[in-house]
Parts: C-alpha cells; structure tokens; sequence
C-alpha cells in the first residue's frame, strides 16, 4: 500500500488502507486517515492533515472531442499540497495537466469539495462542503467559498473574496467583496434583485 519509493517525514501518521504511490514525497506531522489514496508523484507538506476517503492526484478530466468518442488526454502534472492544508473526507483534487495542481499554505477545505486539473488555489483559503472547481482556475489568498459553490474553468478569484452558498461563478471575481447567485454577483445587489422579483406577478396581473 506504500510504495519502496515514497517518502514520509518523521511524525507523521499513516493509518491502515492509506495508499501512497511512487515517489510521493509526506512532509512532517502529517495525518493521513484511513482510504486516503495520493497517486504517483505528489508532494504534501508538513503539519497536513487529509480525512478519510480522500483521493490526491487523479487524472484530469480532460478528453479530446472526436467525431464518435472522447479521446483521453495524457495529464503531465502532479499536485502539491504546502504545509498546514486540511483537506476533509471523501474531497478529490485532481493532478495538472501542463503545471501541478496547488493548494496553498494554511488552506482549508471541508468533506466532499473537488479541485479541478491545473487549480492554483493560495494560502488560508477555506472551502465549505461539496465546493466545486473547475480546471485552470487561479484563486488567490484568503478566498472563502461556502458550501455548494461552483466555479467554471479559466477564471480568477481575487485575494479575500467571499462566495455565499449555492452560488455559481462565471466570471473572475474581484478582490475583497462579497458574491451570491448564479451567476455570482455582488450579494447586496443580487439580493435586491431577489427582493424586487416578489413583486412581479403583481405587476403581470396588473397589466393583464
């Protein structure tokens, strides 16, 4: 279940049904809990903490369009995980494609979140339950995604922006405001929006 090649730190603690592939690099005072599976070639700092259930460095979800199949495409990254990251049960993070896959130092991510191929993902970022990120997506410091979240592909999220619950993001996202709906847009104007749509079947009966 481990392999001659990968490497763990002292401290660390790598219970029962753990798998780690070659050249696997655990840093120091690690936790890995049991079903936690870290395919070949990822790097997990020290002091990390990764539940139950957990896969580290899948394949990307990445395929070719051909005229009557999807045609695989080879992922050539890996992912790495800085130190002091949480990463909950059953959660997935996919390895790059053309560049590794990161999860920045300090980083919290709840049970079932799922990190898409080629992700840079900053430090002291925390993710809710079920958060869910698409391929090539740059998200910087101190970001805070609340449960049900997802992000569409190639887009940026400034420093210490906050998603609210079951919102959707499209498009890059300022730094330092507040976002929710779908799509996410600022959450006091969306929120307006909201408010302002009780009032539509009166004005339809109205003018009927």
């Amino acid at each position: 279940m481990v392999s001659k090649s990968a490497k763990v730190g002292e401290g660390s603690n790598i219970m029962p049904n753990v798998f780690l592939g070659n050249d696997v690099t655990v840093g120091k005072n690690c936790v890995l809990y049991p079903g936690v599976v870290v395919y070949d070639g990822c790097t997990i700092g020290d002091n990390v903490i990764i539940h139950a259930n957990t896969v580290i460095g899948a394949d990307a979800f990445y395929y070719k369009k051909r005229p009557e199949f999807y045609d695989k495409m080879h992922s050539c990254g890996s992912v790495v995980i800085e130190d002091d990251v949480e990463i909950g049960a059953m959660s997935t993070i996919d390895k790059g494609v053309s560049r590794n896959t990161v999860i920045g130092k300090g980083s919290k991510l709840d049970n079932h979140v799922h990190v898409g191929h080629d992700t840079v993902i900053g430090k002291n970022c925390l993710f809710a339950a079920q958060v869910g990120i698409a391929g090539v997506v740059k998200i910087e410091d101190n970001v805070t995604m609340w449960g049900q979240v997802g992000v569409r592909s190639d887009i940026v999220i400034e420093k210490g922006a906050v998603v609210l619950a079951q919102s959707g993001v499209g498009q890059t996202l300022k730094a330092g405001k507040i976002y929710f709906g779908s799509p996410a847009e600022e959450a006091r104007e969306k929120m307006k929006e909201i408010a302002a749509l009780k009032y539509l079947p009166d004005l339809v009966r109205k003018k009927s």
